[in-house]
Parts: C-alpha cells; structure tokens; sequence
C-alpha cells in the first residue's frame, strides 16, 4: 500500500539533487558533475569487490555518461582555446580507460580515472567564484564560461603524465 522505506530514501534524494541544480551556478553544476562520476566510479570498484557485474556495468556506464555528456559536453573550445582541447582529450581518455575497465574488470582502470578526476576537481575547486557560489543559475551572468586560464597549469600536468 505504501512505498518502501527504500523508495521513500530515494525520493527524498532525489528532490535534494534536484533543488540543488535548480540553485547552483554553472561553476557548482560542473563541481557536481564531478562529485556524481567519482560517486560512481567508487560504486564500480565496491561491485567489483562484491563480484556484482551488473552493478559494476551499471556504475561504470553512469561515470561515462556524466563525463561525455555533462564534462566534455560543457567545454566551449572558442573561448579554452588549448586547454579546453586538452580537456576534451583528457575526458576521452577517461571514457576509453572506463570502457576498458569494465570489459576487463580492472579496477586499477577505474582508480587511475578516480585520480584524474580528482586533480581536475581539485583545480576547478581552486578556482570556484567566492562571490556566486550560492547563486542561482536565473542570475548568472550572461558570460558564465569557466576561467580557462587557472586551470591551464593543472591540465597541462596530467597530459605531460
């Protein structure tokens, strides 16, 4: 007759994820992106401990979209010029090392993309607006592309790597 105490966990996530894209900017959406790929890719590496293949599938099909369709999708190579176009490499890497991991079941595949991640959240977190973090995406400023410049220095690391 009711939902599962389950269903209603999930419910509640759900609207919490929701209103909080509703409410960031578009630097806290890309942070979000970010967190949901790792969140992922860390169910992965669990499933493959449990021997849950179709979980570890699941999880790993879920991290290469976040990162195609919301990372790579998001880079606006007019205005990153070259690091945009490294990213855009780097993030086809990571999608590549995925496919591979899920089809070999290797989980030091799905740690190295878990560190990339991680260094490149790490340079975006660097440079988050102190001003707009909380501000909603009705309010942004029309220009909203990402500080290409600041991350420069981390990318070009990671590709020299």
């Amino acid at each position: 007759m009711f939902g599962t105490m389950k269903s209603g966990v999930n419910a509640y996530a759900k609207v919490g994820v929701e209103t909080g894209v509703i409410a960031a900017n578009p630097h806290k959406l890309i942070v979000m992106l970010f967190e949901g790929a790792q969140v992922a890719l860390n169910n992965a590496l669990n499933s493959m401990q449990s021997g849950d293949i179709a979980s570890k599938g699941k999880s790993i099909s879920k991290a290469i979209m976040i990162i195609d369709n919301g990372l790579r999708a998001s880079l606006d190579k007019k205005i990153g010029g070259q690091i945009a176009v490294n990213l855009d490499a780097l993030y086809e890497y990571m999608s590549n090392r995925l496919l591979q991991a899920n089809l070999h079941n290797q989980p030091e595949a799905v740690q190295e993309v878990l560190g990339l991640l991680g260094d490149i959240k790490g340079a975006w977190d660097g440079i988050a607006p102190q001003d707009t973090s909380m501000a909603p995406l009705s309010s942004a400023p029309a220009t909203t592309a990402p500080s290409y410049d600041a991350l420069e220095p981390h990318v070009t690391r990671l590709m020299k790597a």
